[in-house]
């Protein structure tokens, strides 16, 4: 079921809807009363209450906590991953394509469900603005409406979308912004071997007189010399890497760890026990902690996927 489908089905609900609506007022010219058979008394007039419409229920990709995510939104998120791919060159199946786009939208809606819960609300300004800032980068409201329908949106669905878009990022900025900006932190070099014989071997020329580690690292790694720079906890890809380096005092030698990257032996030069983050740590640190809690808030999520 392609967007622009979903687009001429609305399309054809509401011409439905029209139809009868016009129909039910065609009985009779407005101001004009039937004719009464002679003989008899007219009849009292009534009122005819107005026809009750039921709205058609919005097709559904996703429940997310029982709040729904329409299928318009799947759609659209699904045309923009396979234009992404085509422009980026990238090889993913159908099916990662669809997970991806799920898996999105269930980040999306968590995030805002979350802003909801602590007191945020969009502002209707800002909504707004932000709808024309959209307008504007689209070439103006004709290509826009364009785009809105090649995408499989309503005008609703997407203000929707947009809505939700918006709470979700103030979620977003909420998780990412409460990293402190300085935390202990560790400054440390490594000698980085494949082999544990070959992390022996450096363990022995170290232990000798006069051994010196910055010296031998640069033997190892002869751009920075092994020098893994400051780092807080929480920030190295490799754990163990990570205790072993927080568990040492300045000028100490760790044992050899072995890790999926191969046998560290590290050293420390220094440390502080509140340092300033490096800006680049403290955005790896905000996507960390963001993806941490989605991972949680997904575990507990009741999450029921209704597209094939």
């Amino acid at each position: 079921m392609g967007a622009s489908f979903l687009f001429r089905r609305w399309l054809g609900v509401l011409g439905v809807g029209l139809a009868l609506l016009v129909a039910c007022n065609q009985h009779l010219p407005t101001g004009e009363t039937p004719p009464v058979a002679e003989g008899t008394s007219p009849l009292p007039t009534q009122t005819v209450p107005p026809p009750t419409l039921t709205p058609t229920p919005v097709p559904l990709a996703l429940r997310v906590n029982g709040e729904g995510v329409p299928l318009a939104e799947f759609q659209a998120g699904m045309t923009q991953i396979q234009a992404a791919v085509q422009t980026l060159g990238e090889t993913l199946t159908p099916e990662e394509q669809r997970r991806r786009v799920l898996d999105d939208l269930i980040d999306t809606t968590l995030l805002a469900q979350a802003a909801r819960a602590a007191g945020y609300q969009v502002d209707e300004a800002a909504l707004q603005a932000r709808m024309q800032e959209i307008v504007t980068a689209q070439g103006g409201e004709a290509a826009f409406e364009a785009w809105q329908t090649q995408m499989g949106y309503t005008p609703e669905s997407f203000r929707s979308a947009l809505r939700r878009g918006l709470e979700a990022a103030w979620q977003r900025d909420r998780i990412v912004d409460s990293v402190p900006s300085s935390a202990e932190q560790v400054h440390a070099r490594q000698i980085l071997v494949l082999t544990e014989e070959a992390a022996r071997q450096v363990k022995q020329q170290l232990a000798q007189a006069g051994a010196n580690f910055a010296t031998l690292a640069f033997g190892y790694d002869l751009s920075t010399g092994g020098d893994l720079g400051w780092f807080p906890r929480g920030y190295l890809t490799q754990p163990a890497v990570e205790e072993a380096a927080f568990s040492l005092q300045p000028g100490e030698i760790s044992d050899i760890i072995k890790t999926d990257f191969g046998y560290h032996i590290l050293q420390v030069i220094a440390r502080e026990a509140d340092r300033p983050l490096d800006p680049e740590v403290r955005r790896a640190l905000g996507r960390k902690a963001l993806s941490q809690w989605l991972e949680d808030q997904r575990r507990q999520a009741q999450v029921e996927e209704l597209v094939p």
